[in-house]
């Protein structure tokens, strides 16, 4: 059994030429930078379905929050920060 699997794609000539020069111009094989930007994107993917799923449970938690009673309102949040605005413009005056 191969441990390789042969990945085809079309390119662009002049994109191409590029690629292979800047990879020769650091003495690396094509495949291993490709192989390196493989990773990277699924490092990246990855990551951003981890922050989307974190962010989804706190969305869901504040909206559990709000149907059980325990939250505040837009204008009660405003109107407590509108008074520490105030005492940190204006401390012991």
């Amino acid at each position: 059994m191969s441990k390789n699997a042969v990945f085809t794609l079309k390119l662009d000539p002049q994109l191409r030429a590029d690629f292979m020069s800047e990879a020769a111009g650091e003495d690396r094989p094509a495949s291993q930078v490709v192989r390196e930007l493989m990773r990277d994107y699924i490092m990246q993917r990855r990551q951003a379905r981890d922050y989307e799923s974190y962010l989804q449970r706190k969305v869901d938690a504040g909206r559990a929050s709000m149907h059980a009673g325990r939250g505040r309102s837009n204008e009660d949040v405003e109107a407590a920060f509108a008074a520490r605005r105030q005492q940190i413009k204006a401390p012991d005056a």
